[in-house]
């Protein structure tokens, strides 16, 4: 297991909750946040929750970390397993994201691979449903209302999951017959203190999913035309933002790009992350109410400024004048049309768009944007970003299912954490997905394109039930592994190099997890969704409103947002953050 699967994180109080027996917790001893470690201080007290002690601490859930008892079969675990006697069928979500040039998500050679090495063995029948990445909760909420649910509901932020289980979507269950039956992700969940994040309100809804690397995410950059920045005289991406405005308009002034940093529409959960915006050391409760990035702040003095820096860019020309009607493919196509200076997308071996680019214009030269290292007063921004969750999926099981239907699902996250299962899924298979290096370690082959074909990002979204990334060696060798390949760059050592940029700033306290709440937030449930489209709206006014009318037009909406509901989830978050029903910042 690598350091960062096993590091505590010092974010979270959520043990003073767990000791006040309020809701989450191990026998009552007492997310996007940080892990739950099982013991009994108290919310102001962090003091045990900064220890770096990979080894379980005392608490009542202690006892379980022995090896789960035997099923009626009398053997725990795979080996104790026998075909269903009637065919179960198990349903799987997996996130329809809208990619171009990967198969079909519910019908490919590994939906089919899976049935064939999983389902047919214990007579399941598995089906995957497709769910719209950018409004899973219109795709979970329609597939209720027709009494369709998937067995699984899995999403990555807790208020979703809270949310589906005040809804009435999800079943309580037993963790002492998942044990049973899961035995390997029950102890790893053990090892890596998730235990805590099972319960809400004293029932257990949840089981957890590991994210490796969670505070230092590699997996996502941004790259841009470094051949263009030679053409300027500039020999690496600039940090500060009054040299990056000096660039960007010298690449106008130069005829190479008209409008430089392109844009598309804002919309979805999770838009406008403005953690660089923010004032440091956070101020907890304002972090506890604001903090959040699935709903926007609108109101809050970190947003505001973020949104002026989008009117800045948008006033000098940088953003594409109609970037409010341009789809994330559309401007894509113009980073490969070599219309644009930039672009962000998740690494692969084969990373379409670079591929695209290249083939396009061989001079081409593409560069890793690095996380910016140094704070920039004058530009009103600091080294910060958002941190992932310190686990990955989280998981719950349908009310709609039959106890047959939901120990198929146990069956399945256990199969799929077993190594040579996971190993195949991620890498797919030697000779086609990917050959064996002199390291013992995959190297993926680029460009490939037979029956064999993953998913997007490696198949992540059949996985991603048990690991949220790929993990094999070091994470120099992870990077390597999977890096962009066929290219004229080799970008491995710009991806590492981030790497430990990012690693330098969490260490620093820089990387920021969000505040996650033990109890159900009604309001978040009744306004998230009307709010999301609202804050498209007022967001493209602010964007292009004129600059000396920023400020009065930002409160007015800001005011109009607090009335849509926005004042009334601040409430809730604020009054469940002072009863100690909440995470706690790093200390």
């Amino acid at each position: 297991m690598n350091k960062k699967a096993f590091k505590r994180v010092t974010a979270l109080a959520l043990t003073g909750v767990m000791a006040m027996g309020t809701l989450t917790g191990c026998g009552g001893s007492g997310d996007d946040a940080s892990k739950p470690a099982d013991n009994t201080t108290t919310p102001a007290d962090n003091s045990s929750a900064s220890s770096t002690d990979n080894s379980a601490s005392a608490s009542t859930d202690e006892a379980k970390t022995e090896t789960p008892a035997a099923d009626d079969s009398g053997v725990a675990g795979i080996e104790g397993w026998e075909a269903f006697a009637e065919n179960v069928t198990l349903k799987i979500p997996v996130y329809d994201r809208g990619a171009e040039g990967v198969p079909n998500v519910s019908d490919n050679y590994w939906t089919k691979w899976i049935q064939e090495n999983f389902g047919d063995k214990y007579n399941i029948t598995v089906e995957f449903v497709p769910i719209t990445r950018t409004d899973v909760l219109t795709s979970y909420s329609l597939l209720a209302a027709a009494e369709d649910l998937p067995t699984i509901l899995m999403e990555y932020d807790y208020p979703k999951q809270a949310q589906w289980a005040a809804d009435g979507y999800l079943t309580t269950y037993d963790i002492d017959e998942f044990a049973k039956v899961a035995p390997t992700y029950y102890q790893r969940m053990v090892d890596l203190d998730q235990l805590g994040y099972t319960e809400m309100n004293g029932d257990r809804y949840f089981v957890l999913a590991e994210r490796p690397y969670y505070d230092t995410g590699y997996t996502f950059v941004m790259f841009y035309r470094k051949d263009w920045l030679d053409q300027i005289g500039y020999d690496a991406y600039p940090e500060t933002w009054a040299e990056q405005k000096e660039m960007y308009q010298k690449l106008i002034d130069e005829g190479i790009c008209e409008h430089p940093l392109g844009g598309h529409m804002v919309t979805g959960a999770g838009v406008d992350q403005n953690y660089a915006f923010r004032t440091y050391p956070l101020d907890e409760e304002n972090w506890a109410c604001y903090g959040d990035y699935a709903i926007p702040a609108l109101g809050d003095a970190a947003n505001k400024e973020f949104i002026r820096r989008e009117n800045e860019k948008y006033q000098l020309g940088f953003l594409n004048p109609e970037y409010y009607v341009t789809d994330l493919e559309t401007e894509k196509a113009s980073f490969v049309s070599g219309q644009i200076f930039q672009f962000a997308g998740y690494i692969s071996a084969d990373v379409d768009f670079l591929t695209a680019l290249y083939e396009q214009d061989p001079n081409a030269e593409v560069a890793v944007q690095f996380q910016a290292e140094i704070d920039d007063p004058d530009g009103g921004t600091v080294s910060a970003y958002r941190a992932d969750n310190p686990f990955g999926m989280m998981i719950g099981f349908s009310s709609q299912a039959t106890e047959d239907e939901i120990k198929a699902a146990w069956m399945y996250m256990e199969w799929m954490t077993q190594e040579e299962n996971l190993f195949t899924m991620q890498w797919g298979i030697e000779g086609e997905n990917y050959n064996m290096g002199d390291d013992g370690l995959p190297v993926p082959v680029a460009d490939y394109s037979g029956d064999c074909k993953q998913g997007f990002n490696n198949s992540k979204d059949y996985w991603c039930v048990t690991i949220e990334a790929r993990n094999a060696g070091t994470i120099e060798e992870i990077i390597a592994a999977s890096s962009p390949k066929n290219l004229p760059d080799d970008l491995t050592q710009q991806l590492i190099d981030n790497y430990y940029r990012k690693e330098k700033l969490a260490e620093n306290g820089r990387a920021v997890s969000d505040c996650n709440f033990a109890v159900v937030l009604d309001s978040v449930g009744e306004y998230q969704a009307s709010l999301i489209e609202l804050y498209t709206e007022y967001r493209d006014q602010l964007t292009m409103c004129d600059p000396e009318e920023f400020d009065a037009l930002y409160d007015e909406l800001a005011q109009k947002y607090a009335d849509a509901g926005f004042q009334e989830i601040v409430d809730e978050r604020k009054e469940a953050y002072e009863a100690g029903q909440s995470t706690k910042l790093q200390k």
